[in-house]
């Protein structure tokens, strides 16, 4: 391929009905004789302009930061054309000036990219993502739709003009509009920032907009049953069968520490002898894919065996014939009612429970509740120490008001 020349002119040209002093500045790139204009959208005073190299005379700061801006033009100009060697697409003057205008060029848009990302996650249900982190990105995605109509009036955003702004005042809308707490906000932030990162990737944004924003969430101890409010949800009788039936289902979970979509799946080929002779589950967390094996407490054995003839474990196969987990957080509403217990019980919290009232109080050791709970590091099980720190804090103030009054 022969070299083309190229040249690029700096000028001031007045425009129709152009009444006031200054002009404005415009770029002639020429490429092999063939010339385009192009608007910088700045102005400058004739009087203070050399026509000879292109740029402003005068000696001050608005002077110095219009060279600064030609030179950058320059910069871009003069990018384009090796982008457009290294593409082996032609060097034309029209072609560098629609790429510099953006004109024919395809625009991308950032819910168009949202969508794609979930549409292949969809195809990788079971293999790689779970159903709950697929709605959690939808519901992000949901969020970032709502928020570019509130504030743009537009149906999309162009990739190109996210910026720290955008970023800033979703956080803000998702807080005031959306209601959503801190951990919340930075909870659907964390999904769009996964899709802008591609986007970087894949060359549609030079800039990230997320520089600089701090993101980290509030930590938040989780709560858990003590040894008295499981010892009285385990030792009361209840009337309706459903309560009884939720009751064990959850106690279950206290004893094993699964998560209620694990309970929900567990089956009878899970269950397996172990390396000690006893029963042991051996099974997949639904959420992070990692595996979970851990030795069953007799408490726990009690319950499989209560259910094992239950009609809905024998025909589809599983351990336990648990319910939706919206019927089974509102039974469980009503049981803590029952048993006086003072808080919104949940079930997560009996995944909580082993954590904490069952194995580290009892003095499992940390790693080895990390591998039973299928933490992928011992960073996400450490939190769990934080309560038994604190109820060792609560019991210690206790002994100490004794001594007092002992004194």
């Amino acid at each position: 391929m022969l070299e083309k020349s190229f040249g690029l002119f700096y000028y001031l040209k007045q425009t129709k009905n152009q009444k006031e002093q200054r002009r404005y500045v415009y770029v002639r790139v020429t490429v092999d004789g063939e010339c385009r204009e192009i608007s910088i959208k700045r102005q400058w005073i004739p009087d203070q302009w050399n026509s000879k190299t292109g740029r402003a005379t005068e000696i001050n700061e608005e002077a110095n930061e219009l060279n600064r801006y030609l030179d950058t033009i320059s910069n871009k100009v003069n990018q384009i054309q090796r982008n457009l060697i290294d593409d082996g697409k032609p060097v034309t003057a029209e072609n560098i000036k629609n790429i510099f205008t953006g004109r024919g060029q395809k625009k991308h848009f950032i819910l168009e990219a949202f969508q794609d990302h979930n549409r292949q996650m969809k195809a990788l249900i079971g293999k790689e993502f779970a159903p709950a982190t697929l709605t959690r990105y939808k519901t992000a995605c949901a969020h970032l739709n709502n928020y570019i109509k509130w504030k743009y009036q537009k149906n999309d955003f162009e990739i190109k003009d996210l910026n720290y702004e955008f970023v800033s005042q979703f956080v803000f809308w998702l807080k005031t509009e959306r209601k959503c707490g801190h951990n919340a906000a930075i909870k659907y932030l964390g999904n769009f920032k996964k899709i802008v990162l591609e986007c970087m990737k894949r060359g549609l944004l030079a800039n990230d907009p997320f520089l600089g924003f701090k993101s980290k969430r509030n930590e938040v101890i989780p709560v858990a049953l003590t040894k008295e409010e499981l010892i009285r949800i385990t030792n009361k009788k209840f009337d309706i069968e459903r309560l009884s039936h939720v009751r064990d289902i959850f106690l279950f979970s206290c004893y094993t520490g699964l998560a209620y979509i694990d309970a929900y799946k567990l089956r009878n080929t899970d269950i397996v002898i172990g390396i000690d002779g006893g029963m042991w589950i051996t099974t997949t967390r639904q959420k992070t894919n990692s595996s979970t094996r851990l030795p069953l407490l007799p408490n726990a054995i009690a319950i499989l065996a209560k259910y094992q003839d239950h009609p809905k474990c024998v025909s589809k196969g599983t351990v336990l014939p648990v319910l939706t987990n919206q019927k089974t957080n509102s039974y469980l509403k009503e049981i803590a009612d029952l048993c006086g217990i003072r808080r919104k019980l949940t079930f997560h919290i009996a995944r909580h429970t082993f954590a904490t009232t069952v194995t580290l109080t009892n003095g499992v050791p940390i790693e080895t509740v990390s591998k039973m709970l299928g933490h992928k590091s011992l960073k996400q099980t450490q939190h769990y120490a934080k309560i038994v720190d604190l109820k060792i804090s609560e019991d210690m103030n206790t002994l100490r008001k004794k001594l007092e009054m002992q004194m």
